[in-house]
């Protein structure tokens, strides 16, 4: 059985996040996507525990960690992590990036640098999400962008019809029994409404193309994509970041739904580092 060792971490004036730290070896630090937390993880806090040190974060404002109105945007998120890792005092750890969380990892290295970093998983978030482009990779067009900001994340009610309309043709392939959707929908509502709109609105404005490009040239990076856009994501990709892997699986949500396939594929790229 693991035993996950849960702790708050103070990353600011009366702000904690909450963390999951588990096993022994090289660091992997998993940071989930918009308004998602620890537990979306579980299957690869077991898998990669047996040989790694892996440290799962909730994210200022998701989960279990402090809700503040104070700093959710992902500057500030890219400087918790920082202050995570370093409290932790964890050296070349492989940062893993989920959706959003890749908005994280990637402020990470433009404050700090890559020479802690001994590789990158990003799965499935564009560094750049809005275009008017046909042949960028983006998460929808503006007028459907704008819809969400402006009419989703005013109330509860948006917000939770959102997140099932997402968790159901975006992130998972499969039909969902009652109760897992019901437990995907709790752990995105943990965040409010008025701060997910925040978090959606810094994401959406957020250019990282270049450290993206930058990191990729001097770190392994891994970039998982869902199949849904793969045909625009990979030549996206290839042009943007071309140094990164690319490998195509599931929905965006496709570490969870496909575990297996997922842990085993990330593992290989780890073990080849």
């Amino acid at each position: 059985m693991t035993v996950i060792d849960d702790k708050y971490i103070e990353v600011d004036s009366g702000i904690e996040l909450f963390i999951q730290d588990v096993g022994k070896g090289d660091p992997i630090v998993f940071i989930p996507g918009f308004t998602f937390t620890t537990e979306v993880f579980s299957k690869q806090v077991e898998y990669f525990s047996k040989m790694n040190r892996v440290i799962v974060i909730d994210p200022r404002s998701h989960g279990r960690s402090i809700v503040t109105t104070q700093g959710n945007d992902y500057v500030t998120h890219g400087e918790d992590l920082a202050s995570v890792i370093q409290q932790l005092k964890l050296k070349n750890v492989t940062l893993v990036g989920w959706s959003f969380g890749c908005f994280t990892v990637w402020e990470y290295l433009k404050q700090n640098g890559v020479d802690n970093v001994k590789s990158l998983v990003l799965v499935d978030m564009p560094p750049k999400s809005l275009s008017v482009n046909d042949t960028d990779w983006v998460e929808g067009s503006l007028d459907d962008i704008a819809a969400i900001y402006n009419t989703s994340l005013r109330n509860p009610k948006g917000q939770r019809a959102f997140i099932i309309d997402y968790i159901t043709q975006v992130m998972v392939q499969r039909e969902l029994q009652t109760e897992e959707l019901t437990w995907l929908v709790e752990q995105s509502l943990k965040t409010p409404y008025y701060i997910a709109a925040n978090l959606f609105a810094s994401g959406m404005f957020s250019d990282y193309r270049e450290i993206a490009k930058t990191a990729s040239k001097s770190i392994p990076t891994l970039t998982v994509v869902a199949e849904h856009w793969a045909e625009t994501a990979n030549p996206y990709i290839k042009r943007t970041y071309p140094e990164s892997e690319i490998t195509v699986l599931g929905g965006h949500m496709m570490f969870w739904e496909y575990d297996d396939k997922f842990n085993t594929m990330v593992d290989r790229f780890l073990q080849e580092q």
